[in-house]
């Protein structure tokens, strides 16, 4: 399992918000960029970015800084929030950024995820971000009906490779990420899982371990330093 730490944006800067509310925003950084390269030289594989402005709008409002980051680092990075259009993956794609991550377009518009699955294979993630096991969309603003292990099933019969779920209610909060939920989706679906929401410390690291998923994000844990990233890092690399 790697681990990928987490830059969420709105402004162009650094943030962590509490369970997705965009009134509870808290900047965790000064340095957008000194964060990412924190991250790599303690050795991160991969790092995880969020745009949460083009979440809420739909729009591109930190591509050029994110393709920025994505071309300074020497690691890979992917995105998610807001992609909406083959355009903007093609953008993303062809200027640094390594996979991106489609979520309320992949609720909303079917051909163009097929299209793009087709077009990119494995540089396509899907967001499945969920709230009492219902799969919500556009920032977290809105619901659905979607179940989300019905959900994850359709992704991985349309060719999705990588799933990156988060527990809405667990995100910002350091209480663990929903191990039980993760259980269920892994003997749901055979593609590879992200975690991603609650992450707390290290015993949260292994427990996630133990189900075997590809990956785990930690964005606030870090910045409050419950979560040695480093430690994690190098307890998720001994055990591959």
């Amino acid at each position: 399992m790697i681990i990928l730490p987490a830059i969420d944006i709105i402004d162009g800067k650094p943030v962590r918000l509490y369970q997705g509310d965009y009134n509870k925003k808290e900047i965790v950084a000064d340095d957008i960029f000194e964060t990412a390269k924190s991250f790599e030289r303690v050795g991160a594989d991969y790092i995880h970015l969020v745009d949460l402005d083009g979440a809420k709008s739909g729009g591109n409002e930190n591509h050029e800084l994110v393709i920025r980051i994505a071309k300074e680092l020497n690691i890979p990075v992917e995105l998610g929030g807001g992609i909406r259009s083959l355009d903007t993956i093609k953008h993303l794609l062809e200027n640094g950024v390594s996979r991106v991550i489609l979520g309320t377009i992949a609720i909303e518009d079917e051909n163009l995820l097929k299209t793009a699955v087709d077009t990119y294979g494995e540089k396509i993630a899907v967001g499945i971000d969920c709230k009492d096991g219902k799969v919500y969309g556009r920032g977290w603003l809105e619901g659905s009906n979607l179940d989300y292990l019905d959900f994850a099933k359709k992704m991985e019969n349309i060719g999705v490779k990588n799933i990156i779920v988060t527990d809405i209610s667990k995100d910002g909060t350091l209480q663990g990420a929903n191990v039980e939920m993760l259980k269920k989706l892994k003997s749901t679906v055979d593609i590879d899982i992200t975690a991603s929401g609650g992450v707390r410390d290290l015993d949260n690291i292994k427990e996630l371990m133990e189900i075997d998923l590809y990956g785990a994000i930690t964005g606030k844990a870090i910045y409050a330093e419950t979560l040695s990233l480093e430690e994690a890092i190098r307890i998720s690399k001994e055990n591959r």
